[in-house]
């Protein structure tokens, strides 16, 4: 695996203000074409002005915080690698299933519907479901939006897939990053992309790492306070037909202080397929993915090791002609 660089080169990111998504046809239009630069370059931009208050982001971390600082014991009732819980929580990928451990500690559960889920939430700390759900709630307004413009700028019609996406999946992964003594050759998480359709995350501090596919280096993630960041996932390259690229990304760490990271994912339904959009397919632009569901994936990362960084998703969608 390669090793971190803590001193990389910050990437040349668009920060979208989403407030001019709501303005008139001529800030949209722009914002739109920032968001189709954003997804073709790196898959991946921040976004501000997303009406997510900072009491609900502080509050989130707070519980988040207070989770991870509970007994290990407690934890341990909620310890499983089995990737198909809809609650668990460990401290790799698959514990005691990957050849390396990595340097955090996560709990991971689905959020949507909320009351589906939620009475499966840790009971403690003991506002962790009001506070945590308020959350999921915000960002799953501010996910949908998000999509909305993503499709729209890839000049679909605004209502493609919105209704299924807005009644598909969100998993939430909640991520503890404790202090390392030796983060030049640690890391959080090994390099991956998202399975979903899109990421959205909120961080404490900085930490996170982006593939830049036009120099194939690392670039470093700049911390905006109140910032959310969006990544495009698997099923979004998929959708596109490759015009827009699934983020890779790693989680690097930090001498001194920890970093508390809550990672929205968004994606169809557990057993719906994504597949490319018609609209894209042509003569000149071949289809080069095949469908896929939430479900497949996670049949794939029961039975794949991903403690290398070579092994995502994406990569066994692709039509061979194609990858």
């Amino acid at each position: 695996m390669h090793r971190p660089n803590l001193a990389p080169q910050y990437a040349n990111l668009a920060v979208i203000d989403m407030a001019a998504l709501k303005n008139g046809s001529t800030s949209r239009s722009h914002v739109i074409r920032e968001i189709r630069d954003a997804c073709r370059r790196l898959g991946f931009f921040q976004v501000v002005n997303h009406g997510v208050s900072e009491s609900v982001l502080d509050e989130a971390l707070t519980v988040a915080s207070k989770f991870f600082d509970l007994p290990t014991k407690e934890k341990m009732e909620l310890m499983s690698n089995d990737v198909h819980k809809p609650v668990r929580c460990g401290t790799s990928i698959k514990d005691g299933v990957d050849k390396v451990q990595f340097w955090r500690v996560f709990l991971k559960h689905y959020a949507h519907p909320l009351k589906d889920w939620v009475h499966m939430w840790p009971e403690n700390p003991k506002d962790y479901r009001e506070k945590m759900g308020r959350y999921c709630q915000e960002v799953k307004k501010v996910g949908l939006e998000v999509m909305k413009a993503i499709i729209e700028s890839l000049e679909l019609n605004p209502s493609y897939i919105t209704k299924e996406i807005e009644d598909g999946m969100q998993v939430m992964a909640v991520n503890c990053y404790p202090p390392c003594p030796q983060p030049e050759i640690a890391l959080g998480l090994p390099p991956h992309s998202d399975y979903s359709c899109l990421t959205i995350l909120y961080q404490s501090c900085q930490g996170l790492q982006i593939m830049d596919f036009e120099d194939n280096t690392w670039k470093a993630i700049p911390h905006i306070p109140g910032a959310l960041q969006v990544h495009v996932g698997d099923h979004f390259e998929v959708l596109s037909n490759g015009l827009y690229k699934s983020v890779v990304h790693r989680a690097t760490l930090n001498r001194d202080s920890t970093r508390i990271s809550l990672t929205s994912l968004f994606s169809l339904g557990m057993d719906d397929k994504m597949e490319t959009a018609k609209e894209l397919v042509d003569d000149q632009n071949p289809k080069k993915y095949r469908e896929s569901s939430f479900r497949d994936f996670l049949d794939f990362l029961s039975t794949n090791d991903f403690s290398e960084g070579n092994n995502n998703f994406i990569d066994i969608l692709k039509i061979k002609n194609y990858n």
